[in-house]
């Protein structure tokens, strides 16, 4: 059975138009949990992808069997979006790899702060930008962790660290030239396209 909804992604209620509150609608659709190398995923068919505000990262609510939790929904690099299951989601859903489910998500505006790795903290403190990256918007730091992380050479790597914070002390919120329609978690991408 396939499943597909189509609604319009976000409607507005407002009396005032200066003040209007997005609500994002519901996004139902049904696939296989598949698992590229060691990560459990769910790749978004295209047409319910294109349904999301942006091209780059979203924010997601999503509800399977009843329970429900936020996730990050990665680009794919090919115009969709995929998201992580972690092992023990899987185990409390009981599910196996090729296991056909209905997924239900909706976008948030609201983004959780991101889980900075050591690497990048340890140096931000160091460098004395703590306050900087402090002032940074949540969507920022995912994008600086973003750009950041899509390399598999430590040289770039660090490279990039060492460019964020010379930005962040110039001022900059942001990296700038960063395709954030990109995968950029490399085990399970190749060159930003996530690996089928």
């Amino acid at each position: 059975m396939n499943i597909e909804m189509h609604l319009p992604l976000v409607c507005y209620i407002t009396s005032d138009l200066n003040h209007r509150k997005e609500l994002h609608m519901a996004i139902l659709f049904e696939t296989n949990l598949a698992k590229v190398n060691e990560r459990k995923i769910i790749k978004l068919p295209l047409a319910q992808s294109r349904q999301l505000p942006s091209r780059g990262m979203v924010m997601a609510k999503v509800i399977i069997n009843k329970i429900d939790f936020l996730v990050p929904l990665e680009p794919d690099g090919k115009g969709s979006h995929w998201f992580e299951l972690k092992d023990d989601l899987c185990n409390e859903l009981k599910l196996v790899i090729g296991q056909t489910l209905t997924i239900q998500l909706e976008s948030i505006d609201e983004w959780p702060e991101p889980e900075i790795p050591d690497d990048i903290m340890d140096t931000i403190k160091s460098a004395g930008l703590l306050s900087q990256w402090n002032n940074v918007t949540t969507k920022a730091k995912w994008d600086w962790l973003r750009w950041i992380r899509s390399t598999n050479n430590l040289s770039t790597r660090n490279k990039r660290i060492q460019v964020a914070c010379s930005k962040l002390e110039k001022g900059d919120k942001r990296p700038c030239c960063f395709d954030r329609s990109r995968c950029t978690i490399m085990d399970v991408s190749k060159t930003g396209v996530l690996i089928e």
